[in-house]
């Protein structure tokens, strides 16, 4: 089976992006003073010089946007005890902590940094290491319960690395509060490996003379242990549904599965042998490639997918028909039985913007381009897709988003629907286009 990985190069990139902060043999105190000033000169109105990273430029304008203070960053909050005990409680990383006190604590320690651990908000649920360090990490703010995230602290590793999507190195300056200045942290995102679902950032942070480039690299492998395990935890509980399975499907007349909550198949009947379905849910059907629409029952451990007609696994192809009509538009999705989802007018573009891509599909900057007509909203943008992928399950696939292969679609003209005044800049160019 497959799982999402996050993948770094010999040179510290991930995704063709340069992670490090600093390159091996760099003078720290005289760039830490270049950046303060390249910093400044932008703050009093000056575009970006080059020798700032893109990826730094881009979050002080994002920052910027937001309001956030660059003499007086400290995070709202703490959040109180109670909610951070939910969080952490709630939180698939709790399963994971061992592997990473392993990897990086007592490295945090002797390094004099910190190790963190946020969920995808950005709020810090776990923070171990150096006890010098951790002093000096209470007079930021950062603290168990602290929201890190850039809306709230401006740029900052973790923070950054949740609006990027990517690991993320900062030194010094590039923190755009002053306070930060004196602080180096390197970040990485994990995810869920059954459904690529962020869960939070691994941040290792401490003074801004012990920064290294080899810190990138040590904690996206602390990152990638964390997902292996998470991995194998997935496939223990995988085997015990098998169990369940057979008594299951022995009596369910034509194609059925068992599949777990995240829609892994543990076992099938009736139908050829598949890896992965949508994640089912008890209010709706679930559209399965070569069966058609399923009804999922709630088993122990998982659940019970059969046809909603009962039949053979010979219902051909599903379809995607865009309603588009004056009202609220509408996904109508057609197999062995019908199924209407009702659409925002955003989720209408999405759609429209994936089916004109076709096979090739778009990634969450070329969707922020097309909706914003900048790259920027790339947190926006995953949000509204992870909520849209919840309510077309598996006809909408991931890395880059696409619609699924299988799947007919069909799209009306714009030109008087509900998107002929869209301000987005890639559905307006489709309707001039006349499509």
């Amino acid at each position: 089976m497959a799982r999402a990985e996050i993948n770094l190069g010999p040179d510290g990139a991930s995704g063709g992006r340069a992670v490090c902060a600093v390159r091996p043999g760099t003078d720290v105190g005289r760039h830490a003073k270049v950046l303060a000033h390249l910093r400044d000169a932008v703050l009093s109105g000056a575009s970006p010089s080059p020798e700032v990273r893109s990826l730094v430029a881009r979050s002080w304008q994002r920052v910027r946007a937001q309001g956030v203070d660059p003499e007086h960053g400290e995070p709202v909050g703490p959040l109180a005890a109670d909610e951070v005990e939910r969080r952490r409680s709630g939180s698939p990383l709790q399963r994971v902590l061992p592997e990473l006190r392993a990897a990086l604590t007592s490295v945090a320690e002797d390094a004099r940094h910190v190790m963190v651990v946020t969920d995808a908000d950005g709020i810090l649920l776990w923070r171990e290491g150096s006890n010098r360090v951790r002093h000096r990490a209470d007079a930021l703010g950062f603290t168990e319960g602290a929201d890190w995230s850039e809306a709230s602290v401006g740029t900052n590793a973790i923070g950054t690395a949740l609006a990027e999507g990517a690991p993320v190195q900062l030194f010094a300056a590039e923190h755009f509060v002053r306070s930060h200045h004196v602080w180096t942290c390197t970040a990485c995102p994990v995810h869920d490996p059954r459904t690529g679902e962020l869960l939070g950032v691994v941040d290792v942070s401490g003074p801004a003379e012990t920064i290294h480039p080899t810190t990138v690299a040590l904690v996206g492998t602390a990152v990638k242990l964390a997902e292996a395990s998470l991995w194998r935890q997935h496939e223990v509980r995988l085997d015990a549904l098998r169990g369940v399975a057979a008594p299951l499907l022995s009596a369910v007349p034509g194609a059925g599965l068992v599949v777990d909550d995240h829609g892994w198949v543990a076992a099938v009947t009736g139908m050829p042998s598949i890896e992965r379905v949508a994640a089912p849910r008890a209010d709706r059907p679930l559209a399965v490639h070569g069966v058609g629409l399923c009804l999922p029952e709630p088993v122990p451990g998982g659940w019970l997918l059969r046809s909603a007609d009962g039949g053979s696994t010979t219902s051909g192809g599903l379809t995607l028909t865009l309603d588009l009509a004056a009202g609220r538009p509408r996904a109508v999705v057609d197999g062995s039985a019908r199924w209407v989802h009702p659409l925002s007018t955003r989720h209408a573009e999405l759609l429209v913007l994936l089916a004109r891509a076709g096979a090739r599909g778009l990634d969450a900057g070329a969707l922020s381009a097309a909706l914003y007509g900048d790259r920027d909203h790339l947190v926006t943008v995953r949000a509204e897709m992870s909520r849209l992928r919840r309510g077309l399950g598996g006809l909408l696939l991931a890395r880059p988003y696409r619609i699924a292969d299988e799947v007919d679609v069909h799209v009306p003209p714009l030109a008087g629907t509900v998107l002929a005044g869209s301000t987005a800049p890639g559905i307006r160019a489709l309707l001039e286009a006349g499509g």
